[in-house]
C-alpha cells in the first residue's frame, strides 16, 4: 500500500476546522482533523508533509513521525504540529481500515468498554467561526437548540447542573472568570468581580450538592498572583480541577500556582509533542495532564504522553471542544489508556453540528461514551461536505 494523494478540506461555516484525507492505491481513505488557524496547518501539510509522504506506505506510522514536522515547529501546538496531528490521525484511521480493526484495538486493546464524560458548557456557536479566544468568541444569544450551556452557566447554573444529571452526565466545566481577565488583561480581579464569578459555583452546589463534579476553566488568562487568588477562592467548592490558570509560556509558574492551593491544577491542551509534557510532569505538582490529539501530534504522540503521565502517577485526559474527529480519536485513546478516567465532550456540539459533518459519532449513553463500531475511527466525512457552499479543497498527488 502507498499514499497516492493528500486532500485538505475547509468549510466557510466552520472557519477554525481543517480536515485531511489521505488516499491510497488500494482505494482506502484515512480521515484526520485539526482545529484553529487552518490556513497555516494546511500549508504545512502540502508544503512539507505531502512531498515526504506521497508514495510511502501509510502504515509505517512511527517511522513517519519524525518527518511530519519538518525542520521547525517541534515545540508547542503551532501550525507544523497541528498539520502533523491531522495526518497522524488519518494514518491510524487508514491502518484500522486496512486491518478491519478499530483504533483502540490497534493501540493494544481497550481497558474498558466505555468511559465517563464531562460536559464543557459551551453553546452551539462557541469557537465556531471566530479565530480568537475571549468573550467575543462566546456566541451568546444563539437559539439553535436546547443546550445553550454557556448562557446557562452564566445565568442559570443550578438548572444546567440538574439538566446534565438528568442525562447521566456527572461533571461539568465552566469559565465565569473570563470577563474579569479581559477587563484587566489578567492582571487583577476585584473582590466584587470574584464574587460575581463564584456565583455559578454557589448555585450548582446549592442545587445538587456534590452529585456533580465541577471544573473551572481559566483559559490561560491570568498572572500568577491572580491565578492563586482564584484557585484558593474555589477551594470551598472542591473543584475536580482548575484548568490552565496562567499563560502557558513560563511553565514554572504552573508549579508555583499548584503548590499554593489545594485546588487540583490541570494543564496541557495547548502544548505539543511529548517533550513539552515531560517539562510539565517534571514540575511534580500538577493533578491532571490534558492533551488535544489534534494539536499535540496525533494519536502517536498522545499515547506516549499518556504513558509518560502514568510514570508520574498522573491521570491523562483528552481535550475536545473542537470537532467530531477529535472527539472520536480521543475516545479510542481514552478507552485504551489506563490512567484516563474521563473524556471531554460538548453536548451542544455533539447533539448539534457534529452530526452534520460526519457519518457516525461515538455513542453516548447515561453519561458514558464508547467508540463507534467499524474499523479505524469508525466514521467518515458526510459525502456532501466537499460540495457544500463555502467548501474549499486543496490536493497534492503523485
Amino acid at each position: 500500500m502507498k499514499v497516492t494523494a493528500i486532500e485538505t478540506i475547509r468549510l466557510e461555516e466552520f472557519r477554525n476546522l481543517l480536515w485531511v484525507e489521505v488516499e491510497t492505491d488500494e482505494g482506502l481513505v484515512g480521515l484526520g482533523e485539526t482545529f484553529y488557524g487552518p490556513g497555516p496547518a494546511e500549508a504545512h501539510i502540502h508544503g512539507i508533509i505531502a512531498p515526504y509522504l506521497l508514495g510511502k506506505d501509510p502504515r509505517r506510522i512511527e517511522q513517519h513521525q519524525a518527518h511530519l514536522i519538518g525542520y521547525l515547529g517541534f515545540s508547542g501546538a503551532g501550525a507544523e504540529q497541528r498539520g502533523r496531528s491531522a495526518i497522524d490521525i488519518a494514518l491510524w484511521d487508514l491502518w484500522g481500515k486496512s486491518t478491519g480493526l478499530p483504533i483502540h484495538q490497534l493501540l493494544g486493546g481497550a481497558v474498558r468498554d466505555d468511559i465517563r464524560v464531562y460536559n464543557t458548557c459551551a453553546g452551539y456557536r462557541y469557537v465556531r467561526s471566530q479565530p480568537v479566544q475571549g468573550t467575543a468568541n462566546f456566541g451568546l444569544g444563539g437559539n439553535e437548540g436546547p443546550y445553550e450551556d454557556l448562557e446557562a452557566f452564566l445565568n442559570t447554573a443550578d438548572e444546567l447542573a440538574e439538566s446534565l444529571l438528568e442525562m447521566g452526565i456527572t461533571a461539568m466545566k465552566i469559565w465565569p472568570f473570563d470577563f474579569a481577565a479581559e477587563a484587566s488583561s489578567g492582571q487583577y480581579i476585584s473582590a466584587a468581580d470574584l464574587k460575581t464569578a463564584l456565583k455559578p459555583f454557589e448555585k450548582i452546589r446549592a442545587a445538587v450538592g456534590d452529585k456533580i463534579d465541577i471544573m473551572a476553566e481559566l483559559h490561560s488568562m491570568w498572572n500568577r498572583p491572580q491565578a492563586v487568588k482564584i484557585a484558593r477562592a474555589l477551594e470551598e467548592f472542591e473543584p475536580l480541577w482548575v484548568e490552565d490558570p496562567v499563560f502557558m509560556d513560563h511553565l514554572g509558574s504552573l508549579g508555583e500556582v499548584a503548590r499554593s492551593t489545594s485546588s487540583p491544577i490541570a494543564v496541557g491542551e495547548t502544548r505539543g509533542g511529548v517533550a513539552d509534557y515531560r517539562y510539565l510532569l517534571e514540575l511534580d505538582a500538577l493533578s491532571v495532564i490534558i492533551a488535544d490529539l489534534t494539536w499535540c501530534g496525533g494519536l502517536t504522540e498522545g499515547r506516549k504522553i499518556a504513558t509518560l503521565c502514568d510514570a508520574w502517577h498522573v491521570p491523562a485526559a483528552f481535550h475536545d471542544c473542537t470537532g467530531p474527529v477529535a472527539l472520536t480519536a480521543s475516545t479510542h485513546l481514552a478507552l485504551h489508556t489506563r490512567n484516563c478516567f474521563i473524556q471531554e465532550m460538548v453536548r451542544a456540539f455533539y447533539y448539534g453540528w457534529y452530526g452534520e459533518l460526519v457519518t457516525e459519532l461515538p455513542p453516548v449513553e447515561n453519561g458514558r461514551i464508547r467508540a463507534p463500531e467499524g474499523p479505524g475511527l469508525g466514521l467518515a466525512l458526510q459525502p456532501d461536505v466537499k460540495t457544500r457552499p463555502g467548501a474549499s479543497t486543496r490536493r497534492s498527488a503523485l
